[in-house]
């Protein structure tokens, strides 16, 4: 739904790769531009609203494509019915049921018509047509994305929570910045038109798939940077033709094979990162056509070293250019020796005796299309996978193709993850996860299982259900969920399920089930209701009704609550027997709320950045897997983090966190990625980090750290990619380690430098040699006798003097860093700079720095302007401490970063009452009807194209034009010849009603009816066609109410709206409530009693919803099936027939009071 926006064009490529969209509305935009082909991929589509928007002209056959279309509007838009649109009156003569009131607005002779009604040699173009009108807009140079900023050629998407890469993007772009998303796959062609493309960088998303031609026709393509993602495969041909690539960067990844030709075209490579991936064996060949190659990462990989192997070590002992140290993991005799230093002998084969592990991964070898064997542990037989009983936490990632049943039974998986592992196993057909721990099924999970027919989740921990948790089965007939938590089934538990024929819920926690909520098991034949413990209220009166009708097994489920009804089966209660005490009517089963309110969730993606929180927010799912706290006002670390097993990205980038404890990160083995830059951390405790094994990603930039203890990383052993730039680095003995530690496997990318002591300020710590971190004569500093408190407060400004400071920790050490050293005794600060000492013996210190000179010690000439913020082509001007911003004119604002407004009254050049509408580019002007020109100054000429007959004159009008008759002829167009004197003319005899204009047609005349009215005065009110929110019809004079027979043909796909209201403090409401059709009738007799409708009529089609009301009791029946009966027995009172009776909405007053004395569920207006 992105009706009621500002959107002003649908571009080419705008839905492609949205193959399963069903409904798409886009009513109450700016549309004006569809470009062709802009909804071809969407052949699914069910419904398409493009009503209320600015559309003249629509591409010939633009919803061909579209089988499935029941409900389509294009109503209330500003169509010109020339030649161009001639195709669209055919098309809606085909298809009689929709698009209703589609109607020309121009060229004059149409305006107003119905462009069914229009015949193919009435759409004309004169050959004078406007040429910008004939020909159909074009948005082929794209634009840059709302959420992202673009400049000189580099479109930055940065940490934007992107789930997909954006569609339509600036075809000039030569840089394309997408870190830190949660895209999770790049579909086919997703970069190829973008053939200016040189640098392209996606680390740290969520990507798993790569489409083969993803990067196609990327000739000048020579970045791209993929680390920190899942990938696990590479695709044939998916660097094909990248002749121009010289840095490829695939570290931080699950690939566990790489194909012999999969780097074939890259000639002109010089650095490739396969670092830190699954890898245990290479083809001979791999790295043959990288003839420009210079540095290649194998490191961190599980390399098995047997006689497959040999021709690395060869290749490497020729070309010494793997620097990250690249091992065998086995055989146990090579384990942990560099490969490039072994001999060729010592590669052998079994049939030596070699003890190798013939893993799942190894077996695929170079192959990577070859079919996985059995997957460890676990046993294998034809086609059936046996894993049951072998403690597992999770299914295997890789099981063979041809397995038609999956025996995962008795482990301990608690969380079934949407990994995609289904859609790699086409002839699935059984899942059998009884007697687990499963609590939670990630939405997605099942993606891919089509061919599954049985589900087993007998035995495991669910407490609710929801239609995500199931999505991909499309062929599953059975699902077995006995035994389980589960409370309460709502109407979205089994969406999409249509062909199971068998659902059990036996021996649940179920108390009641929302209307409908087996509706769409369409196939349903058995459903095991039985040992749940039902509370037989008037929201289970539904249930009862539903079992009688079905004719389903269910073995007579039976009611637990209240104590009349207890053990008596749901189907033999009587309809009024099931009862609510005041207050409970309306509360229902509603899915379970898997989100905080202050975050937006997706899958197991959780997002509260920006909120200013200072507490972790309640309800955030425990599966959760990334959770981004970004932008808050955490001073440490919620303890609460620990409660999460499942994390494996956190975010507390840009907080208040000052210190971390040992215990701050316990209990998150499966953490990968840990965000703690630009917070105000100082010491970091030694134990920090313990027990983060699966840690790869660790950013501590932009805080206050000085130093680090030695072995704070000892426990983190998969770590590849350190960043700790933009510190304060005090760069002597005591981070020498650190500077040996980052050299092996380059986990620091070369961005951290030393701040001090001043013979090291400036020095990266990736390449300066460790021996230059150095402290005089190597002592020790002295221990102080008790911990230091540390001040790290800034000094206020003095006068002329800028103060720039390293934080006291920067001269601390020790196990709380509490030992201290002195601060100025090395005279640290350049350039005329006073050192000041901090508070305490041995503290920090921080030079006050003259004017123009800046950093730690002051060794930087500082420049105003150098990264001045001046907007809008404003012109830094340097003062002696700041700068100031010379604006162009009409901009205003510190940073001329206040725009003129264009539109407003003393600059609007828009005329004759037309609309200005501020854009990038200046104003635009939208003419009032009649009127033409760039600001609407010109009137247009109506009479160019007039129809006036028998030497009739036009005489021009605003948006229009009337002809002056010539003696004794008469009609709109002159058109009647002169009658007998005295006699009245046809349509003054006509009477024609309800605003309907009359046309004489020969000797009759016509009664032109406006939409919604017939008969032949058009005095008949047919139909209403509820377009706006706010609509309703009144009727008043209410004859025999509240006896009444009151048939509505309802079209609609909305699932809430009001259809009748009549009342005060008595009513009778009948309302779609969720698709179905809920009637509630009070006549003074409380409590009031409700039906609804088993079916739901939301499905876009015409159904009949008759009500016949007789005093107390009310019948409903939906296309003519069997009624429903509501009799409100009690004290014979009707309702007061002096209140209105409302179709379709009500006045807002009528709807509040209503909405607050529950007499309706949902105030919406009907919009049908």
């Amino acid at each position: 739904d992105l009706s009621e926006n500002f959107i002003q064009a649908i571009p080419r490529k705008a839905f492609r790769g949205a193959t399963d969209l069903k409904n798409l509305q886009l009513d109450k935009n700016q549309i004006s531009c569809i470009e062709d082909g802009a909804f071809r991929a969407l052949r699914g589509l069910e419904v398409l609203t493009l009503n209320n928007n600015n559309i003249t002209s629509i591409p010939v056959s633009s919803f061909n494509h579209m089988p499935k279309l029941r409900t389509f509007r294009l109503h209330s838009n500003h169509l010109f019915c020339d030649c161009h649109l001639a195709w669209l009156s055919q098309w809606l003569r085909q298809r009689p049921t929709i698009g209703l009131f589609t109607q020309c607005a121009a060229p004059a002779q149409l305006r107003g018509l119905n462009v069914a009604e229009i015949q193919k040699n009435e759409f004309s173009c004169s050959g004078q047509t406007d040429p910008a009108r004939a020909q159909l807009c074009s948005l082929s140079s794209g634009s840059c994305p709302a959420m992202c900023t673009c400049s000189n050629g580099i479109v930055d998407c940065r940490g934007k929570g992107l789930t997909a890469i954006p569609a339509n993007l600036p075809e000039t772009m030569t840089e394309i910045r997408l870190e830190l998303n949660g895209i999770k796959s790049i579909p086919p062609g997703a970069f190829s038109p973008y053939k200016k493309l040189r640098r392209i960088d996606l680390s740290n998303n969520q990507i798993s798939e790569i489409a083969p031609d993803a990067f196609q026709g990327l000739r000048s393509l020579n970045s791209l940077v993929l680390y920190g993602n899942k990938i696990t495969d590479l695709p044939k041909g998916v660097f094909g033709g990248l002749f121009a690539l010289q840095l490829l960067l695939l570290n931080a990844n699950k690939i566990n094979c790489v194909r012999a030709d999969a780097f074939q075209d890259l000639q002109n490579l010089s650095l490739l990162s396969l670092y830190d991936n699954k890898i245990q064996s290479l083809a001979k060949g791999t790295f043959t056509s990288l003839r420009a190659i210079q540095t290649l990462h194998l490191a961190q990989n599980p390399f098995v070293c047997d006689c497959n192997l040999k021709w690395l070590a060869d290749f490497l002992r020729a070309n010494p250019i793997e620097t990250s140290g690249a091992r065998c993991a086995s055989p146990r005799r090579l384990a942990n020796k560099r490969i490039g230093q072994i001999k060729s002998k010592k590669f052998r084969c079994s049939g030596e005796s070699c003890p190798c592990p013939r893993t799942e991964d190894y077996q695929l070898n170079s192959e990577c299309n070859s079919d996985v064997i059995c997957p460890p542990k676990c046993r294998c037989e034809s086609s059936v996978v046996e894993c049951s009983n072998l403690k597992l936490t999770k299914i295997p990632e890789r099981i063979p193709q041809s397995t038609a049943e999956l025996r995962l039974n008795n482990n301990e998986i608690s969380v079934l993850e949407a990994t995609g592992i289904f859609k790699k196993l086409p002839h699935l057909k059984k899942i059998n996860l009884s007697n687990n721990k499963v609590s939670e099924i990630e939405d997605g999970a099942f993606e891919g299982a089509s061919s599954v027919s049985e589900l087993h989740l007998t035995v495991n921990q669910l407490e609710s259900v929801r239609s995500g948790m199931f999505r991909g089965l499309d062929g599953l007939r059975t699902l077995m969920l006995r035994n389980n938590r589960i409370s309460c089934i709502h109407n979205d538990s089994f969406t999409g399920l249509r062909n199971v024929r068998l659902l059990s819920l036996y021996d649940n926690q179920i108390s009641t089930i929302a209307p409908g909520a087996f509706d769409t098991l369409q196939s349903l034949s058995t459903l095991n209701l039985l040992a749940n413990p039902f509370n037989c209220n008037c929201q289970l009166a539904w249930l009862g009704d539903w079992l009688r009708k079905r004719k389903i097994v269910t073995g007579n489920p039976r009611c637990q609550n209240p104590d009349f009804l207890r053990q008596i089966p749901l189907q033999d209660v009587a309809f009024p027997d099931f009862r609510c005490e005041e207050g409970q009517e309306e509360t229902s089963c509603v899915p379970r709320p898997q989100c905080p309110q202050e975050c937006t969730c997706l899958d197991t993606v959780v997002r509260c950045s920006n909120k200013h929180l200072k507490a972790l927010p309640k309800g955030i799912p425990k599966n959760v897997t990334e959770l981004y706290l970004d932008g808050n006002q955490f001073t440490q670390v919620p303890g609460q983090l620990s409660t999460f097993k499942y994390l494996q990205l956190v975010d507390l980038s840009n907080n208040k966190i000052s210190s971390l404890s040992n215990s701050s990160f316990t209990n998150m083995s499966q953490l990968t990625t840990l965000i703690l830059s630009y917070n105000s951390l100082q010491c970091i405790p030694p134990l920090a980090f313990e027990g983060l094994r699966s840690l790869r990603l660790l950013s501590l930039h932009g805080n206050d750290i000085s130093s680090l203890p030695e072995g704070i990383f000892a426990d983190v052993t998969s770590l590849s990619h350190l960043a700790i730039g933009a510190n304060p680095l005090y760069c002597s003995c005591n981070l020498r380690w650190l500077s040996s530690w980052v050299k092996t496997g380059y986990k620091e990318p070369g961005i951290a430098r030393c701040a001090g002591p001043p013979d090291m300020e400036g020095k990266l710590l990736l390449t300066t040699p460790a021996k230059k971190f150095e402290c005089q004569g190597e002592r020790r500093p002295r221990r102080l006798s008790s911990p230091a408190q540390w001040d790290g407060a800034g000094i206020a400004g003095h006068g002329a003097v800028a103060p720039s400071s390293l934080p006291v920790s920067l001269l601390s050490q020790g196990r709380d860093c509490e030992v201290a050293l002195s601060g100025c005794s090395s005279n640290p600060c350049a350039n005329g700079g006073t050192c000041q000492p901090q508070e305490g013996e041995g503290a920090g210190f921080r030079c006050l720095c003259p004017v123009g000179f800046d950093g730690p010690s002051c060794r930087t000439a500082r420049d105003p302007c150098k990264e001045h913020s001046c907007k809008n082509g404003g012109s830094c001007v340097p003062g002696a401490t700041n700068y100031t911003c010379l604006c162009p004119a009409s901009y205003t604002g510190d940073f001329c970063e206040q725009p003129p407004d264009f539109c407003s009254a003393e600059l609007s050049p828009c005329q004759h009452g037309s609309t200005c509408v501020s854009t990038t580019q200046g104003p635009r002007c939208e003419c009032a009807p009649g009127y033409v020109g760039s600001n609407c100054t010109e009137d247009f000429d109506d009479c160019q194209d007039h129809r006036c007959q028998n030497n009739a004159r036009c005489l021009d009008e605003v948006n229009g034009y009337s002809c002056l008759c010539t003696e004794g002829y008469s009609g709109q167009l002159c058109e009647m010849p002169p009658r007998a004197t005295g006699q009245p003319g046809l349509c003054e005899r006509a009477e024609c009603q309800n605003g309907a204009p009359c046309v004489e047609r020969g000797a009759r005349a016509l009664c032109q009816c406006l939409p919604g009215f017939g008969g032949p005065k058009c005095e008949k009110l047919l139909s209403v066609n509820f377009v706006d929110r706010d609509t309703y019809l009144q009727f008043t004079d209410l004859q025999d109410w509240p006896r009444a027979n009151i048939t509505l043909q309802v079209s609609t796909a909305e699932g809430n709206g009001i259809l009748l209201y009549n009342g005060d403090s008595d009513h009778m409401a009948v309302e779609l409530y969720q698709g179905h059709v809920r009637v509630s009738y009070d006549p003074g007799t409380h409590p009031s009693s409700a039906i609804y409708s088993a079916e739901t009529i939301n499905d876009g089609q015409f159904h009949t919803v008759e009500l016949v009301t007789f005093d107390q009791m009310v019948n409903l029946s939906i296309d003519g099936g069997s009624p429903m009966t509501m009799d409100n027995s009690g004290k014979h009172y009707t309702l007061n027939s002096e209140a209105p009776l409302y179709v379709g909405g009500m006045p807002v007053d009528v709807n509040s009071a209503a909405f607050r004395l529950w007499q309706l569920l949902n105030g919406t207006s009907f919009h049908g």
